[in-house]
This record gives C-alpha cells, sequence and structure tokens, in this order.
C-alpha cells in the first residue's frame, strides 16, 4: 500500500496540484511564457515568409525591363505597399525631388541613398517586431523555473522540520514538485532561444537581400542620369 501511494504522489499532476502557491505561480507563468514565445514564433515566421514573397515578386517586376517610373506610379497607387516596394517608392520619391531642384548627380544620389538607408531600417524594425521578446524568454525563463525551485525545496526542507524520521518518501515528492518549475522553464527557453536564432538568421538574409537592392537601384540611378 505504502509503494502506491507513494507512486500516486509522485505522479507529475498530482505533484503540480500539490505544489505550493508561489511554485503553482511560477509554472502558470512560464506556461504563458511558452506560449506566448510560440505565438511569436508563429507570427514571425509568416511575416518573414511573406516578405520575402513581397520582395521576390517585386525584383522580378524591377528587372523585368519596366521604367523606374512606371514601377513608382504603380507603388504610389498601393496603399499597403511593404518591403522592397516601399523602399523603392520612398527612394525614388526622394530622387524625384532633388531633381526638381536642379540638384547635382552627387547630391542627388546621396539623398537618395540616405532615404533608402532610413527606409531599410524601417521596415526592418517593423519586421522584427517580437524578437526581443523570444530574447527576454529564452534568457528570462530557466532563472524564473530555479527560482520556482528553490522555493520548493525550500518549502520541502522546512516540512521536514516537523518529521520525525525522515525517508526517501517524505523527501521526493518536495524535492520533485520543485524541479518541475526548472522544466517547465527550460521548457519555454529552449525553443524561444532556437527559434529567436533562426529568425535572427532570417531577417539578416532578408535585410542583405534588400541592402544588395538599394546598391543596384542608386547604381542604376547613376547611369540612367548619365546617358
Amino acid at each position: 500500500m505504502s509503494n502506491q501511494h507513494v507512486e500516486t504522489t509522485l505522479h507529475i499532476t498530482d505533484l503540480i496540484t500539490q505544489a505550493s502557491p508561489v511554485v503553482q505561480l511560477v509554472m502558470f507563468l512560464l506556461l504563458l511564457a511558452s506560449l506566448y514565445s510560440w505565438y511569436i514564433i508563429a507570427k514571425l515566421s509568416m511575416s518573414f515568409k511573406k516578405a520575402q514573397k513581397q520582395d521576390d515578386h517585386f525584383q522580378k517586376m524591377f528587372w523585368s525591363g519596366a521604367s523606374l517610373e512606371t514601377l513608382y506610379n504603380n507603388a504610389q497607387l498601393n496603399s499597403e505597399r511593404h518591403g522592397l516596394e516601399d523602399v523603392f517608392y520612398d527612394g525614388y520619391a526622394e530622387f524625384l525631388k532633388l531633381q526638381e531642384r536642379k540638384a547635382t548627380l552627387a547630391q542627388k544620389l546621396d539623398g537618395t541613398e540616405r532615404i533608402l538607408r532610413v527606409g531599410l531600417s524601417r521596415d526592418q524594425s517593423n519586421l522584427e517586431k517580437g524578437l526581443g521578446g523570444l530574447a527576454s524568454i529564452g534568457s528570462v525563463a530557466p532563472y524564473v523555473g530555479l527560482f520556482g525551485t528553490v522555493w520548493g525545496i525550500m518549502n520541502a526542507f522546512i516540512g521536514l522540520a516537523a518529521v520525525e524520521q525522515v525517508t526517501l518518501a517524505t523527501v521526493a515528492p518536495g524535492i520533485a514538485e520543485a524541479l518541475i518549475a526548472t522544466a517547465i522553464g527550460l521548457f519555454a527557453a529552449i525553443p524561444a532561444v532556437l527559434a529567436f536564432n533562426h529568425l535572427t538568421a532570417k531577417s539578416e538574409a532578408v535585410y542583405s537581400d534588400r541592402a544588395l537592392f538599394a546598391e543596384e537601384m542608386v547604381a542604376l540611378l547613376q547611369r540612367q542620369d548619365t546617358k
């Protein structure tokens, strides 16, 4: 009967329900953090996939032989332009503005490059929204779980002070329920860290492609203006 009682006590659901309120609160917060991190992962994955698809589509249009004026007019009509189309629109608008002011070629190219850099940074910042949250969960969750474990073990040893004879059956449940907090902390942190590294690499790849496009666009404007 005693063995059956120990097995029942050590069942994970019983350990969670029998944990102290502080440890249960830690587990609940870590579970919320894990769910939130998966939401961010799904959202960012779809955002990067959509951004790459939109950028590829615009690059095909850009290099298809269409005039810059046509692309600019199409972008102007599109109120929901994103990514490369938005960067191109802002850069070419600045180029036309400087052209109307009779600026020199060097001034036009410098102004366009500056606006392109601003556009790249702005779009990249919007694209990376949520990465900071993943980094925070990945770095903080293990420590929150460790706090729950330390608190649980402390309560377990305090409870042992009232017991005359200490056995494994009396020690194990308290320590086991405390260690669950660390396990949940790692469960929340590991996917967040892996996803953060993966999505950061994707973000850098998107930015590199857009920065290369900006350089090619400036070079194209220079060639056209010198004709």
